[in-house]
């Protein structure tokens, strides 16, 4: 058993989050990892209107008693989705921890504050964290360079972000990019971590809501098959590597507007890709751990899994390494 604060913060067994994932982070993921010990974050905005996502809330308690949340991600956008009106249907729903990501979260922050919640942000600089610990936030998710979907502009991978923001953040943080395994959770608390975050991992499971073709690509795919996209509009984005991103890259480079390149990334196709299983259709978010994804285990094997190689890794290699020394000094 391994307690930290943001266990003891939000109630949970093991140090582990399956953040909010767009398409992904549905009841019967977010239920089963519940289930396991960990943390699950039903995505709102997957969710076509503040209704549903309330009725997915209430499908995800039917299979869970454990603590689960919502994300709420604030991203600029054409037309804004209603945030106030997502924002009510998670207050009304009862829900007591909330994963915020995006831009400038402060009002949310306040008003969920108002009704108790516990406010988990995601950012991906110290400054970012800084900024939203001073808004109220109780925890930090920070997340480095590795990582599937927005990982910032600034390219700082995560053996670098996380112990320079344990340095500086005072609240809970958890590490987010590049975790898959037992050996990642031991990196992430050697480093100044409360927990780890995954998202292509908990992508990869047999409860995972996507085509079967698109785990087995996951499986079959090594750390190089994600590419950056977005780059030239300052709103990177790390995706799975397919026929449509490298033609989007290619586009970039020739100067292209997102206007020109916006029918190749739409949301729509991309959630075909979930739906068909063709790892072409559309853009989706996967991460340099690809190269760590060798199986698609059920959330309960992988939580036990990841526990158990943490623990063995601290008792047995770690610990063994420290009392060789101590033998040697003795001699």
């Amino acid at each position: 058993m391994i307690k930290t604060r943001f266990t003891e913060l939000v109630g949970v067994e093991h140090p582990i989050v399956q953040g909010g994932m767009q398409w992904v982070g549905r009841a019967e993921l977010v239920a089963t990892v519940a289930n396991a010990g960990a943390l699950g974050f039903i995505t709102a905005l997957t969710q076509p209107t503040p209704e549903d996502l309330t009725r997915e809330i209430a499908r995800c308690r039917s299979l869970t008693d454990k603590p689960f949340g919502v994300n709420l991600t604030i991203l600029p956008s054409i037309k804004p989705p209603p945030y106030a009106e997502y924002r009510q249907a998670i207050i009304e729903s009862g829900i007591r921890i909330v994963e915020t990501a995006g831009n400038k979260p402060q009002e949310h922050v306040t008003e969920f504050k108002k009704h108790g919640v516990i406010i988990v942000h995601k950012c991906t600089s110290v400054r970012h964290a800084l900024s939203a610990e001073r808004m109220g936030v109780d925890a930090i998710s920070i997340d480095g360079f590795e990582c599937a979907g927005h990982p910032g502009e600034d390219d700082t991978p995560g053996l670098i972000l996380i112990p320079v923001a344990a340095e500086r953040v005072r609240i809970p943080m958890i590490a987010s990019g590049g975790f898959g395994d037992g050996r990642g959770l031991v990196a992430a608390l050697a480093l100044g971590a409360e927990g780890i975050n995954m998202g292509t991992r908990f992508m990869c499971t047999k409860e995972s809501p996507i085509h079967q073709l698109i785990k087995e690509k996951i499986v079959a795919n090594d750390e190089r098959e994600t590419e950056l996209i977005f780059r030239t509009m300052r709103n990177t984005s790390r995706v799975a590597k397919n026929a449509i991103s490298t033609r989007v890259v290619a586009m970039e480079k020739e100067g292209a507007t997102f206007d020109q390149v916006r029918d190749l990334v739409a949301g729509a196709r991309g959630k075909m890709v979930y739906a068909t299983g063709n790892a072409d259709e559309g853009i989706w978010s996967a991460g340099q751990v690809q190269g760590l994804i060798h199986d698609i285990p059920s959330c309960g094997e992988l939580v036990s899994r990841i526990m158990r190689d943490a623990e063995a890794i601290i008792r047995g290699r770690l610990e063994g390494m420290m009392s060789g020394a101590r033998r040697e000094a003795a001699e």
